[in-house]
């Protein structure tokens, strides 16, 4: 039995579907199908059973799982002492970030990385929260920056922190309602957000919190742009409480009063690569940064 064949029992096992698992994987349906045909041949049982919504294990395939799931644990750490013993951390990581530079201090994080490890190579590739999330899941990224909750146990996240946003409306309007009954913010149109960020599933908890379903007038995929559609009277938006704050003593903005809502900044990377130098070398690096123990990571 291979490394390889162990790697998409574990992911099948993981996602539950044979698609979801080729695509994690970079190889073709057909391809996972045959390796699993191939364990199974080899250990002389059936690991999986075929259900409407994809694929379930059996009581032998259960049994097997968390051995798997060692002998993948023990091969990467292998191959990461190997890789240790080279000498000076080397090599190029690709990182997503989402929001900006500052909110996510990236500055003062690649500065401390690149004095203590010149040879490391971090390159930056703005996106969109919810397509950096799901490229890290995919192993097409490094690692990334979150706004939100990560759904997927094959990702792994360090809290960084908790962002404040607030409720901004074009200057005058909060005259046009009764802003203690916060259902009176369901009569007045908003700015969606792209289903692609993460930003989006927090503005529907928002709406479900306040018991409100209002009418999307434009949508946007990040809060700056956001910002500058409710400064021109398009609708409502949740902004980062600091923008909404100097919005709103700018004049151009009203702000919303009392309500709030938090959301999780994070940094992501893939679980089964927590074990590697240079990821960890990365979440060392943030530690400092924003005031962390290691005891954060999930």
């Amino acid at each position: 039995m291979e490394i390889y064949q162990l790697r998409t029992f574990v992911t099948v096992a993981q996602q539950g579907h044979l698609t979801q698992a080729a695509e994690l994987l970079h190889l073709s349906q057909p391809a996972v199908t045959a390796q699993i045909k191939a364990i199974e041949e080899e250990v002389g049982m059936s690991l999986f059973e075929r259900t409407a919504g994809g694929v379930v294990l059996t009581l032998a395939g259960q049994e097997l799982l968390p051995r798997a799931q060692d002998i993948l644990v023990s091969a990467r750490q292998l191959l990461d002492h190997a890789r240790s013993l080279k000498g000076p951390l080397t090599g190029k990581v690709q990182i997503g970030i989402a929001l900006t530079p500052d909110v996510l201090r990236v500055g003062p994080w690649v500065a401390g990385l690149a004095e203590r490890f010149p040879l490391l190579e971090v390159c930056l590739h703005q996106g969109v929260t919810g397509d950096v999330l799901n490229a890290v899941r995919k192993k097409e990224l490094d690692a990334g920056f979150y706004l939100g909750k990560n759904p997927y146990v094959n990702v792994h996240t360090l809290l960084l922190t908790q962002l404040r946003l607030r409720i901004v409306m074009p200057k005058g309007w909060l005259a046009r309602i009764n802003a203690a009954n916060p259902k009176e913010l369901g009569r007045l149109p908003w700015v969606g957000i792209s289903q692609f960020s993460s930003l989006s599933k927090i503005v529907s908890e928002l709406w479900r919190e306040l018991n409100i379903a209002p009418k999307k007038v434009s949508e946007c995929d990040n809060l700056f742009t956001a910002s500058e559609l409710v400064q021109a009277g398009v609708g409502l938006a949740l902004l980062r409480e600091e923008d909404a704050l100097r919005a709103a003593e700018r004049g151009v903005v009203d702000l919303v009063p009392e309500i709030v809502k938090m959301a999780e900044l994070q940094f992501v990377y893939p679980a089964d690569r927590a074990d590697d130098p240079i990821l960890q070398t990365l979440v060392a690096g943030l530690q400092p940064v924003w005031g962390l123990n290691s005891n954060l990571v999930v």
